[in-house]
């Protein structure tokens, strides 16, 4: 599973980047990246919180209050266990190319 939300450059219109997996509890959700590098593929997780403003169109943020930071911390938890299965599911991938 290796993706990569790095372009290449061509003349047709480029594929928007997409996460490789999300987590998301209420609000809070974390988007992670594949990142491809000469020593391989690094993972990274953005999170924002989801809201509706005062007419009612949704918007992002990256400011959390007292009541979403333990929703925050559960997020980038799961995030950090996606992360280290995806490493994981590389490795093995890796060592069945080598074999």
């Amino acid at each position: 599973m290796k993706k990569s939300n790095t372009t290449k450059s061509t003349a047709a219109k480029a594929e928007p980047q997409q996460p490789v997996a999300k987590v998301k509890i209420g609000a809070v959700s974390a988007a992670i990246w594949a990142n491809e590098t000469e020593k391989g593929t690094r993972y990274n997780a953005t999170i924002e919180r989801r809201y509706r403003d005062a007419n009612g169109d949704w918007k992002t943020s990256g400011s959390y209050g007292r009541d979403d930071l333990l929703t925050l911390a559960k997020v980038a938890d799961q995030a950090h266990s996606k992360i280290v299965e995806l490493m994981a599911a590389d490795r093995a991938e890796e060592q069945a190319d080598a074999a």
